[in-house]
């Protein structure tokens, strides 16, 4: 049984578009019973991001919104204060680059050094020094009513996407209220956020009333990296890390993972829950649904 799918994009103000050239590539190959067969398969490909004349790391990425992944990775890494004045974000296709350039001089060395992998696909990083920005962090105590988290889920499962169309992918949504605003995908699931970050940064969003809508896992860098944007519930349809719930905990953010159907685990910040929905009445998930989302 297969989710139907809505073609209503009207309530995005920015939505996938799994038809865009160069987002994916059809190959052929040799299914389970020796025949031929062809399928979509997600690109991947090199953006370095420079902040200046400061390379700062190489990411591997789907393509698309270039230059929100780069404004909203620096933001999200530190590397981009509340004052600075952003006067120039170029990128180069063929080179496969993006520069952000600021009205006063950075040098980030010392941060470069305290590199560290993680657990993300696509090479996600996080610097040793990023769980610095939590101190002292404050976040709105806004309400959400249990009946926006399943019309948002609703809604976004069923919107056309590459995470629908092929898998291999993630999405990331931000949401206000019942209604999801930006739709983001990528390899890695950082990037995605990454990529909103950069988006509210450039529109001048606020946060605070703000929900994040994930497909991957509810990870350490998820939880810091929301809690970073300002946004205050971060939920997906995948699981936890026990790192990532004591994070969330420690900052007070609401933090809702295996959200399918009626079902819902918040392990964090349950008082900001207003719970106004019987999951009775609401129509559950099939446990075979359409998505063909890589493994989270």
């Amino acid at each position: 049984m297969q989710l139907a799918r809505s073609d209503n994009m009207g309530e995005y103000l920015v939505a996938p578009d799994p038809a865009k050239v160069g987002l994916t590539r059809r190959v052929v190959g040799t299914d389970h019973t020796g025949a031929e067969t062809t399928l979509s398969v997600v690109e991947e490909r090199p953006l370095t991001i420079f902040l200046n004349r400061q390379e700062i790391v190489t990411a591997m990425t789907i393509g698309d919104y270039p230059e929100y992944l780069a404004l909203g990775f620096l933001k999200n890494q530190g590397m981009l204060a509340d004052d600075d004045v952003v006067t120039g974000i170029d990128y180069d296709d063929e080179l496969e680059t993006v520069v952000v350039r600021t009205q006063t001089v950075t040098n980030h060395e010392e941060k470069l050094a305290k590199k560290t992998r993680t657990s993300g696909c696509a090479v996600g990083t996080v610097f040793g020094d990023m769980m610095e920005g939590l101190e002292g962090l404050e976040l709105a105590q806004t309400s959400v009513r249990t009946s926006w988290l399943y019309s948002l889920a609703a809604k976004i499962n069923r919107t056309s996407s590459l995470y629908l169309e092929v898998g291999a992918i993630h999405g990331t949504v931000l949401c206000q209220e019942d209604r999801p605003l930006v739709y983001m995908e990528d390899v890695g699931r950082h990037n995605a956020v990454d990529k909103i970050a950069g988006w509210m940064l450039q529109e001048g969003i606020s946060a605070e009333d703000k929900i994040l809508y994930t497909t991957g896992r509810l990870t350490s860098e998820m939880v810091i990296k929301t809690a970073i944007m300002g946004i205050t519930v971060l939920a997906s349809r995948s699981g936890f890390t026990a790192w990532g719930v004591e994070i969330a905990q420690q900052v007070g953010l609401t933090l809702i993972g295996r959200m399918r159907g009626q079902r819902f685990v918040c392990l964090s910040g349950k008082e900001r829950l207003i719970w106004d929905a019987d999951p009775s009445v609401v129509k559950d998930e099939p446990r075979k649904s359409g998505r063909k989302g890589g493994k989270t």
